[in-house]
């Protein structure tokens, strides 16, 4: 079992003196992390807009003390207690709040799931308690606290469930936990993004609070939200010695009479509760439910009477609320106080959570997650099924690939808000067109033609980063590729307005290329490229990166667009929305010069589809190989997010697809790959502007909602499988 899905287990110390022992250094600990808080808490209230010096917080807090005298004598007292009461308390209660909350929760998920990889991020329950407040937003309905803690609760146990189901809750593969919750995650995560694309004005600020902020629940929100935390606390506390007990395994704690079901029932619903609480006061705080519970268990490896859940609960308790509040003070040293209420906390905390991931996916051993993608047996093609696909198939499926493609397009050009003929096209490109037909077509041409690039680019990337991760799960939106285009474009557009495609499409495959080198090279560890890349390693440091990608993308957006994030917001979904025929140049230059580089290659990856001795017996430079043929996937997708923006899972869903079709030889499954990418996103590009016209769907948002539950049926498959 590796240590990234080894719960730390009781081992009771022996003999009443050991107990003893035991017992005080668990207390020191507890007690040396209170002290810590207590300073950081002082710390935090120094911090703010206001000038209210040390002297002056301490009288204000004494003189809200019963029968304090003093109360209202001078003009600074109360200046010092208004901000005080208003602002500092609150939010200093609200960080804490959340961070004993999430440090349960994390706690709860990890010991029933017994990987340390789980939480209420790695398992969406976050995004479905944030997609839950946004549609109850977009309704204009105004719930109280508590009535919102509910919908978020509801929102979040669903998603929840629905990971732990498709994950096969308890087994022992930690990466299918993480995969499955990121997807789900991004589907809902797309959903809201609609959401509050399509309903700026009800859901203003929705944006800034779905990253996590301690700054904008207030006095009310705090003292309604403190009793729940505090009886959730004391319930689950009930759980520890079942949880104990469970930690020993499930055919252990069945024979010592633990209802192991039950339990791990009990365990989800208070994890998920607790997280609803923290969602409703301050919104979506990332990863503090991974991190809190990962130090927590390394401290109870060094003493032993925390290991206990008992103890462990109120360590990681102690140890979230530590976490959450020193981010936020982290913050307002690093940013300016006028502009640190517009930064969420959870941008840091994100940003720590990244690192964690990725240090526990260096440590992960490889447990054989995925699988490797097919390739070349004896000259023959073999399908992801098993089966050889005929020459006539091949030919069938590429004439209907194409016909598909062709009919998409055309549809993408004559319909809309206005229906336009093909004589009316043919018009066009005379230059004989109607002033309302040209105004239609002059948008809508080269929209079609950024979905077609841009699909195209997306859908070959995701066959070079399957090949050479050897796994059909992989794609660029999942190894830092997408995330990092996107937050070098989006700085780019919002820091210099009104720049031109080169320059955005310079600054996205730099970062691009820097976050995928990021990957690979922490994913090889100390043996580099040329000693194998475990995929399950590749997997999860990528998602690492892309969350750290993605938290620094928040910041950008939140620190210089923090009224406007629909700029931003547009950029990210995926849209075709205001393009012109100078974007579409990088993507029509990397997929001429990519499309043809794939084909030439198309052996060496099908060797590196295999394993990492064949291609050496061959020899082909497993090194070299990797680092052209990755480099050459960040620029296409580099390229599509210049002409459609960060567009999820075509990478995934087009390859696996034309693996599915026509086998894995990849001089067949490469060009239809590049037709079917072409052709979703032409398609979700089509529904996003028809189906709710006027009203525009963002192409990214369509294809992640159907991508999505696409990525669940394959892991599903795979855990079936084997």
């Amino acid at each position: 079992m590796t240590s990234a899905t080894t719960a730390a287990r009781p081992s009771p110390p022996s003999g009443r003196g050991a107990g003893s022992r035991a017992s005080l250094g668990a207390g020191a600990v507890l007690a040396a992390g209170a002290l810590a808080l207590v300073a950081l808490s002082v710390a935090h209230l120094l911090q703010g807009s206001a000038a209210v010096s040390v002297a002056e917080v301490v009288r204000a807090a004494l003189t809200q003390l019963p029968g304090a005298p003093g109360a209202g004598e001078d003009a600074a007292r109360e200046q010092a207690v208004a901000v005080l009461l208003a602002s500092r308390l609150p939010r200093l209660a609200a960080a804490v709040l959340c961070g004993v909350a999430l440090g349960l929760a994390g706690t709860l998920l990890q010991s029933v799931s017994r990987n340390a990889l789980a939480s209420p991020d790695t398992v969406a329950v976050n995004a479905g308690a944030y997609v839950a407040v946004a549609v109850v937003a977009v309704t204009g309905v105004s719930l109280p606290f508590y009535a919102g803690g509910l919908v978020a609760f509801a929102g979040g146990l669903a998603a929840a469930l629905l990971v732990l189901v498709v994950a096969r809750i308890g087994a022992d593969d930690p990466v299918r936990l993480v995969l499955a919750g990121s997807a789900v995650a991004l589907a809902l995560g797309s959903l809201t993004s609609v959401l509050l694309l399509l309903f700026p004005q009800d859901t203003l600020g929705l944006y800034a609070w779905g990253s996590g902020s301690t700054a904008q629940g207030g006095p009310d929100a705090v003292l309604r939200a403190a009793p729940v935390v505090v009886v959730g606390a004391l319930a689950v506390m009930l759980l520890c010695q079942r949880l104990d007990v469970m930690g020993l395994g499930e055919d252990a704690a069945r024979s010592l009479g633990v209802p192991v079901g039950r339990t791990r029932l009990l365990a989800v619903v208070g994890a998920v509760l607790l997280s609803a609480v923290a969602v409703t006061l301050a919104g979506p705080i990332g990863f503090v439910g991974l991190c809190a519970p990962v130090l927590a268990r390394l401290l109870a490896r060094g003493v032993p009477g925390l290991a206990p859940h008992a103890r462990l609960l109120p360590l990681a308790a102690l140890t979230g609320a530590l976490v959450v509040v020193a981010a936020d003070v982290l913050l307002r040293l690093l940013v300016p106080a006028d502009v640190a209420a517009n930064v969420p906390t959870g941008v840091v905390t994100s940003l720590a959570g990244a690192v964690l991931l990725v240090h526990l996916a260096r440590r992960l051993g490889v447990v054989g997650a995925g699988g490797a993608v097919s390739g070349t047996v004896g000259g023959g093609t073999v399908s992801s099924s098993g089966t050889l696909a005929s020459r006539r198939r091949v030919l069938a499926v590429a004439a209907v690939t194409a016909t598909l493609l062709v009919a998409t397009a055309l549809a993408a050009l004559l319909l809309g808000e206005r229906v336009v003929l093909l004589g009316d096209v043919a018009n066009w490109a005379q230059g004989l067109a109607g002033r309302q037909v040209s105004f239609a077509l002059d948008q809508r041409v080269p929209r079609v033609g950024a979905a077609l690039l841009g699909g195209a680019c997306l859908a070959l990337a995701g066959c070079l980063v399957q090949a050479v991760c050897r796994n059909p799960l992989a794609e660029p939106g999942l190894l830092g590729i997408t995330p990092g285009a996107s937050a070098g474009a989006v700085a780019v557009v919002l820091l210099v307005p009104g720049v031109g495609v080169w320059p955005v499409m310079g600054v996205a495959t730099a970062v691009a290329l820097v976050a995928f080198a990021l990957v690979l090279r922490l994913a090889a560890g100390r043996a580099g490229l040329g000693g194998g890349l475990p995929v399950e390693r590749v997997l999860l440091v990528g998602i690492g990166v892309s969350t750290a990608a993605g938290a620094v993308t928040t910041l950008v957006v939140l620190l210089f667009a923090p009224w406007s994030p629909q700029l931003a917001l547009t950029w990210l979904a995926g849209s075709t929305w205001g393009r012109s025929g100078e974007q579409l140049l990088p993507a029509a230059g990397a997929l001429l010069v990519g499309l043809p580089a794939a084909l030439l290659a198309a052996r060496v990856l099908d060797l590196l589809s295999l394993d990492d001795d064949v291609p050496r017996l061959l020899g082909v430079r497993l090194g070299r190989a990797r680092l052209g043929l990755l480099a050459l996937a960040g620029v296409l997708t580099a390229a599509a997010a210049c002409a459609v923006g960060a567009l999820g899972f075509v990478g995934l869903v087009a390859p696996h697809a034309a693996r599915a079709l026509v086998g894995g030889r990849h001089a067949l499954a490469v060009p239809v790959a590049v037709g079917l990418g072409a052709l979703l996103v032409c398609a979700a590009d089509l529904l996003g502007r028809t189906l709710l016209s006027p009203t525009e769907v963002a192409a990214g948002l369509v294809t992640a909602l159907l991508g999505a539950p696409y990525f669940v049926y394959l892991l599903r498959r795979s855990a079936t499988s084997r």
